[in-house]
C-alpha cells in the first residue's frame, strides 16, 4: 500500500513548548520554521504547529469525547498508523517520559475485525493525538 504523506496544520499556545514536545518527547525531526510556526516530520508526514496567542500560556484547546470500545475518545484528534514494533517503542518512550495518557496503550477491538493497538494523549496545548498499529495493516486498516 503506497500512501502519500499528509499535511496537517494546527494551533499551539507556545512554539518553544511545541518544539520540545514534538521534537524531544515524540521524537519528530524539525523542518522549516519561523517565530510563529514550525514544521515537523511526523513519521513521514508533515505537521505544522502554528502559534495562536489567543490560547494563552495556561490555556488549552478543548475537545469532546465519544465512546469507542469502552473508552472516551477525544474529538478532534490526529495521529498516524505505525508498525507494531514502532508503536511499542513509542509507547515505551512516552511512558518513560511520564506522559499522561487520555487512553493508556492497549489492544482495541480485541478478537474482532480491525483489532488494533492504540493510545491517546494530549500535547501541551490540548491537541489530542492517537497512535495506532495493526498486526496486518493490509487486511485490518479498513476492516468491517
Amino acid at each position: 500500500m503506497q500512501l502519500n504523506p499528509f499535511h496537517l496544520a494546527f494551533q499551539v499556545r507556545d512554539i518553544a513548548e511545541a518544539r520540545k514536545f514534538y521534537g524531544e518527547t515524540v521524537g519528530c525531526s524539525e523542518g522549516r520554521s519561523s517565530e510563529t510556526w514550525v514544521d515537523f516530520n511526523f513519521f513521514g508526514h508533515q505537521v505544522v504547529c502554528h502559534l495562536n496567542p489567543a490560547i494563552g500560556a495556561n490555556g488549552k484547546i478543548s475537545s469532546h469525547s465519544n465512546p469507542v470500545d469502552g473508552h472516551g475518545v477525544p474529538v478532534p484528534h490526529f495521529g498516524v498508523v505505525l508498525t507494531m514494533d514502532v508503536w511499542e517503542q513509542l509507547a515505551a518512550r512516552l511512558r518513560s517520559q511520564g506522559i499522561e495518557f487520555v487512553i493508556e496503550p492497549y489492544i482495541r477491538f480485541q478478537g474482532e475485525p480491525g483489532e488494533q493497538a492504540t493510545m491517546f494523549f494530549l500535547d501541551p496545548s490540548g491537541n489530542a493525538l492517537e497512535f495506532k498499529a495493526f498486526q496486518d495493516i493490509e487486511s485490518q486498516l479498513f476492516a468491517k
